[in-house]
Protein backbone atom coordinates (compact mmCIF):
# COMPACT_ATOMS: atom_id res chain seq x y z
CA UNK A 1 0.00 0.00 0.00
CA UNK A 2 2.92 2.70 1.02
CA UNK A 3 3.57 2.19 -3.04
CA UNK A 4 0.35 4.25 -3.85
CA UNK A 5 0.65 7.06 -1.69
CA UNK A 6 2.87 8.85 -4.16
CA UNK A 7 -0.84 8.42 -6.80
CA UNK A 8 -2.56 9.43 -3.65
CA UNK A 9 -0.32 12.30 -2.94
CA UNK A 10 -0.77 13.68 -6.12
CA UNK A 11 -4.23 13.08 -6.73
CA UNK A 12 -4.43 15.32 -3.48
CA UNK A 13 -2.35 17.95 -5.06
CA UNK A 14 -4.69 17.92 -8.56
CA UNK A 15 -7.70 18.70 -6.52
CA UNK A 16 -6.32 20.76 -4.46
CA UNK A 17 -5.41 22.82 -7.82
CA UNK A 18 -8.76 22.40 -9.39
CA UNK A 19 -10.96 23.58 -6.69
CA UNK A 20 -8.47 26.51 -5.19
CA UNK A 21 -6.22 26.83 -7.26
CA UNK A 22 -2.98 26.50 -4.83
CA UNK A 23 -0.36 26.73 -8.00
CA UNK A 24 1.55 23.46 -5.77
CA UNK A 25 1.85 21.78 -9.67
CA UNK A 26 3.51 24.70 -10.83
CA UNK A 27 3.12 26.85 -13.66
CA UNK A 28 2.61 23.98 -15.89
CA UNK A 29 0.89 21.71 -13.96
CA UNK A 30 0.58 18.88 -17.06
CA UNK A 31 3.86 19.02 -17.14
CA UNK A 32 4.59 18.40 -13.62
CA UNK A 33 1.53 15.17 -13.14
CA UNK A 34 4.00 13.84 -16.14
CA UNK A 35 7.35 14.24 -14.50
CA UNK A 36 5.94 13.14 -10.96
CA UNK A 37 4.27 10.08 -12.60
CA UNK A 38 7.54 9.13 -14.37
CA UNK A 39 9.86 9.30 -11.51
CA UNK A 40 7.45 6.91 -9.93
CA UNK A 41 7.69 4.40 -12.73
CA UNK A 42 11.32 4.85 -12.86
CA UNK A 43 11.71 4.77 -8.76
CA UNK A 44 9.39 1.93 -9.22
CA UNK A 45 11.86 -0.19 -11.43
CA UNK A 46 14.76 0.62 -9.70
CA UNK A 47 13.43 -1.12 -6.33
CA UNK A 48 12.43 -4.41 -8.85
CA UNK A 49 15.74 -4.28 -9.96
CA UNK A 50 17.45 -4.13 -6.36
CA UNK A 51 15.47 -7.09 -4.77
CA UNK A 52 17.81 -9.70 -6.47
CA UNK A 53 21.00 -8.42 -5.27
CA UNK A 54 19.54 -7.59 -1.81
CA UNK A 55 18.06 -10.92 -1.59
CA UNK A 56 21.83 -12.24 -2.65
CA UNK A 57 23.50 -10.34 -0.44
CA UNK A 58 21.13 -10.65 2.85
CA UNK A 59 20.11 -14.03 1.95
CA UNK A 60 16.98 -13.72 2.52
CA UNK A 61 14.74 -15.03 0.45
CA UNK A 62 11.14 -13.52 1.60
CA UNK A 63 12.48 -10.22 -0.62
CA UNK A 64 11.62 -12.21 -3.55
CA UNK A 65 8.22 -12.26 -2.75
CA UNK A 66 7.92 -8.11 -2.90
CA UNK A 67 9.15 -7.94 -6.47
CA UNK A 68 6.08 -8.80 -8.78
CA UNK A 69 3.84 -6.59 -6.66
CA UNK A 70 6.60 -4.25 -7.53
CA UNK A 71 6.71 -4.66 -10.61
CA UNK A 72 3.06 -4.17 -10.72
CA UNK A 73 3.40 -0.66 -9.52
CA UNK A 74 6.00 0.25 -12.53
CA UNK A 75 3.17 -0.60 -14.72
CA UNK A 76 0.82 1.37 -12.76
CA UNK A 77 2.87 4.29 -12.28
CA UNK A 78 4.11 4.66 -16.06
CA UNK A 79 0.44 3.95 -17.73
CA UNK A 80 -0.30 6.74 -15.67
CA UNK A 81 2.63 8.12 -17.47
CA UNK A 82 1.51 7.77 -20.15
CA UNK A 83 -2.03 8.47 -20.03
CA UNK A 84 -1.42 12.04 -18.89
CA UNK A 85 0.94 12.54 -21.97
CA UNK A 86 -2.02 11.15 -24.09
CA UNK A 87 -5.13 12.67 -23.16
CA UNK A 88 -3.44 15.72 -20.96
CA UNK A 89 -0.64 17.09 -23.04
CA UNK A 90 -2.29 16.34 -25.83
CA UNK A 91 -5.55 15.82 -25.49
CA UNK A 92 -5.80 12.43 -27.82
CA UNK A 93 -5.06 13.91 -30.73
CA UNK A 94 -4.08 10.72 -32.12
CA UNK A 95 -1.91 11.96 -35.50
CA UNK A 96 0.34 14.12 -33.13
CA UNK A 97 1.04 11.14 -30.85
CA UNK A 98 1.56 8.82 -33.61
CA UNK A 99 4.13 11.50 -34.91
CA UNK A 100 5.71 12.67 -31.47
CA UNK A 101 6.00 8.49 -31.23
CA UNK A 102 7.89 8.09 -34.99
CA UNK A 103 9.70 11.03 -35.09
CA UNK A 104 11.08 12.23 -31.22
CA UNK A 105 13.72 9.58 -29.99
CA UNK A 106 12.76 10.23 -26.43
CA UNK A 107 9.14 9.36 -27.06
CA UNK A 108 10.27 6.23 -28.89
CA UNK A 109 12.03 4.81 -26.42
CA UNK A 110 9.48 5.72 -23.82
CA UNK A 111 6.55 3.70 -25.64
CA UNK A 112 8.90 0.88 -26.36
CA UNK A 113 9.59 0.76 -22.65
CA UNK A 114 5.98 0.79 -22.04
CA UNK A 115 4.77 -1.80 -24.57
CA UNK A 116 7.75 -3.76 -23.14
CA UNK A 117 6.20 -3.70 -19.74
CA UNK A 118 2.43 -5.00 -20.85
CA UNK A 119 3.06 -8.57 -21.41
CA UNK A 120 5.30 -8.74 -18.18
CA UNK A 121 2.27 -7.21 -16.10
CA UNK A 122 -0.20 -9.47 -18.09
CA UNK A 123 1.87 -12.11 -16.76
CA UNK A 124 2.56 -11.61 -13.48
CA UNK A 125 0.50 -14.19 -11.99
CA UNK A 126 1.12 -17.96 -11.05
CA UNK A 127 -1.13 -19.04 -13.19
CA UNK A 128 0.83 -17.66 -16.23
CA UNK A 129 4.20 -18.54 -14.83
CA UNK A 130 2.64 -22.25 -14.81
CA UNK A 131 1.34 -22.05 -18.70
CA UNK A 132 4.55 -20.51 -19.49
CA UNK A 133 7.45 -22.18 -18.14
CA UNK A 134 10.91 -21.48 -18.57
CA UNK A 135 9.54 -19.15 -21.21
CA UNK A 136 8.11 -16.73 -18.08
CA UNK A 137 11.88 -16.01 -17.06
CA UNK A 138 12.77 -15.57 -20.60
CA UNK A 139 9.97 -13.20 -20.86
CA UNK A 140 10.66 -11.45 -17.75
CA UNK A 141 14.14 -10.37 -18.54
CA UNK A 142 12.67 -7.93 -20.92
CA UNK A 143 13.08 -5.68 -17.27
CA UNK A 144 16.73 -5.45 -18.20
CA UNK A 145 15.80 -3.51 -21.59
CA UNK A 146 13.37 -1.65 -20.46
CA UNK A 147 15.30 -0.37 -17.46
CA UNK A 148 17.95 1.21 -20.14
CA UNK A 149 15.29 2.46 -22.64
CA UNK A 150 13.04 4.50 -19.59
CA UNK A 151 16.99 5.96 -18.45
CA UNK A 152 17.34 6.80 -22.22
CA UNK A 153 13.91 8.63 -22.40
CA UNK A 154 14.05 10.45 -18.91
CA UNK A 155 17.80 11.34 -20.23
CA UNK A 156 17.26 12.52 -23.72
CA UNK A 157 14.11 14.23 -22.09
CA UNK A 158 15.85 16.48 -20.14
CA UNK A 159 16.89 19.04 -21.98
CA UNK A 160 19.74 20.69 -19.72
CA UNK A 161 19.81 19.71 -16.09
CA UNK A 162 20.95 16.10 -16.00
CA UNK A 163 21.70 15.38 -12.80
CA UNK A 164 18.24 13.13 -11.99
CA UNK A 165 18.88 11.13 -15.00
CA UNK A 166 22.17 10.89 -14.15
CA UNK A 167 21.43 9.61 -11.27
CA UNK A 168 18.83 7.13 -12.11
CA UNK A 169 21.54 5.90 -15.09
CA UNK A 170 24.09 5.25 -12.51
CA UNK A 171 21.74 3.77 -10.10
CA UNK A 172 20.75 1.34 -13.10
CA UNK A 173 24.02 0.61 -13.93
CA UNK A 174 25.17 -0.63 -10.65
CA UNK A 175 22.37 -2.90 -10.40
CA UNK A 176 22.82 -4.14 -13.76
CA UNK A 177 26.30 -4.66 -13.66
CA UNK A 178 25.89 -6.51 -10.46
CA UNK A 179 24.14 -9.25 -12.42
CA UNK A 180 26.57 -9.47 -15.02
CA UNK A 181 29.46 -9.60 -12.22
CA UNK A 182 27.82 -12.66 -10.80
CA UNK A 183 26.88 -14.04 -14.32
CA UNK A 184 30.52 -14.21 -15.23
CA UNK A 185 32.54 -14.69 -12.13
CA UNK A 186 34.01 -17.77 -12.41
CA UNK A 187 32.50 -20.34 -10.13
CA UNK A 188 34.34 -21.74 -7.31
CA UNK A 189 34.79 -25.62 -7.18
CA UNK A 190 34.15 -27.55 -4.27
CA UNK A 191 37.39 -28.69 -3.60
CA UNK A 192 38.77 -25.13 -3.12
CA UNK A 193 35.72 -23.93 -1.29
CA UNK A 194 36.20 -27.07 1.35
CA UNK A 195 40.15 -25.67 1.55
CA UNK A 196 38.95 -22.33 2.01
CA UNK A 197 36.73 -23.01 4.40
Amino acid sequence: MLALAPAAWLAWQIRNEMLMGTGALGADPVAAIEHFLGIWAIRMLMLVLAVTPLRQITGKPMLLRFRRMLGLYVFFYATLHFAAWVVLDLRMDWSQIGAAIAKKPFVTVGFAAWLMLVPLAATSFQRAMRALGRRWGQLHQLVYAIAVLAVLHFWWLVKSDIREPALYAAIASVLLGWRLWKRLRPASSPRRTATAG
